[in-house]
């Protein structure tokens, strides 16, 4: 991947006057982000975290009360939108109810004036490219949602943005066609390589697109870093409750043995791999297992756990159990037919060691 940044977001500050009148809300608070060439970069958290703000003030629909933001190196940020090489695709996709898909598409390149010819010819490629061809006659209330989707996907394209920027695009679709939008749309980032930034609240969006997520809460970024680390290794414990399921588990560093933690843990000794963090013997810490870390068995031999609920959903099988009078969520990716258990029974229980990871105690 190209190491040129291609967009930096420096020290931004946004606040918002209250609705009473009274004081200030600060929506986004000292945020810095540099994205690369061709990167795709989510902004993740829950609502009223920021990210949208965030998006906004990269598209020029707001401006920072401070702070910076360049596009390869150019100051932007008080360009107003117009002016700024980026298109964005809405949640709402905003097409043009009486107007064509053609003339949807072509729009905006009909507003910046270039030739019929070159209109024609980029408008058709994008139609191409996006599987909607045949529907250029069409006007928006006679396509499904998928293809009003690709309407709005190919009409940001067709302007050959250097940024292409994504609000919630998917969240007006059902479930089955968001998981089919998401492929398509990490694909043709892929094949175009358009440095891309995108918003949602959807874990599993964010994880399926994303060379990096942006995980925000309060206006703050929590933490930067690549899908599979993120989940692995958050660097909070509201990132850890935040990407996916988690346990915790409150105990204290018993000592430090070649890059590792041996804590205690269900009366037992475990040996966590450090990361970035350093901890020190003594230390009150908590550890974080995700669910598909721990283990049933029928072994009697093995610390005996009850199992309150069970939930078959296909793909695993979701159990909650309780032990040392608290409850633990365990997922069973391998749910093979007769190997279930059922509610109300006893089972043995095991934790993949090398799955666990130690967070600063809160």
């Amino acid at each position: 991947m190209n190491e040129t940044i291609n967009l930096r977001l420096e020290s931004i500050i946004k606040k918002f006057p209250m609705r009473e009148g009274s004081g200030e809300f600060t929506a986004v608070d000292n945020v810095s982000l540099s994205i690369r060439k061709g990167q795709f970069i989510t902004l993740l958290g829950p609502s009223g975290c920021g990210k949208t703000t965030t998006l906004r003030l990269i598209a020029g629909f707001e401006s920072p009360t401070s702070g910076k933001i360049f596009l390869s190196g150019k100051d932007i940020t008080s360009q107003p939108p117009n002016q700024r090489d980026m298109t964005m695709v809405f949640q709402s996709y905003a097409l043009f109810p009486h107007m064509s898909v053609y003339d949807n598409v072509s729009y905006g390149l009909k507003i910046k004036r270039l030739p019929n010819n070159d209109i024609q010819q980029k408008v058709r490629a994008t139609l191409d490219l996006m599987g909607l061809g045949a529907l250029a006659n069409r006007r928006p209330n006679q396509l499904s949602g998928g293809q009003q989707q690709r309407v709005a996907l190919a009409r940001a394209l067709v302007m050959e943005p250097e940024v292409l920027l994504f609000d919630e695009p998917l969240s007006n679709l059902d479930a089955k066609l968001r998981v089919q939008m998401r492929s398509e749309i990490h694909q043709l980032q892929r094949r175009l390589n358009i440095t891309s930034v995108y918003v949602t609240h959807d874990q599993d969006e964010a994880m399926a697109l994303s060379d990096q997520i942006v995980v925000m809460n309060a206006g703050k970024i929590e933490q930067i870093g690549e899908p599979e680390a993120i989940y692995r290794y958050p660097a909070t414990r509201f990132v850890a409750d935040f990407i996916g399921r988690a346990n915790f588990y409150e105990t204290v560093v018993e000592g430090l043995e070649d890059g590792h933690a041996v804590v205690k843990l269900f009366e037992q000794p475990f040996r966590i791999a450090l990361q970035q963090v350093r901890f020190s013997p003594g230390e009150r810490v908590t550890v974080m297992m995700r669910p598909e870390a721990i283990h049933l068995t029928n072994d009697p031999a093995l610390k005996q756990v009850k199992i309150e609920s069970a939930m078959y959903l296909g793909s695993e099988v979701e159990y909650t159990v309780r032990f040392d009078d608290r409850v633990w969520t365990v997922a069973d990716t391998d749910p093979r037919a007769g190997r279930a258990f059922r509610e109300g029974a006893m089972a043995g229980m095991t934790v993949v060691e090398s799955a666990l990871h130690l967070l600063k105690a809160t």
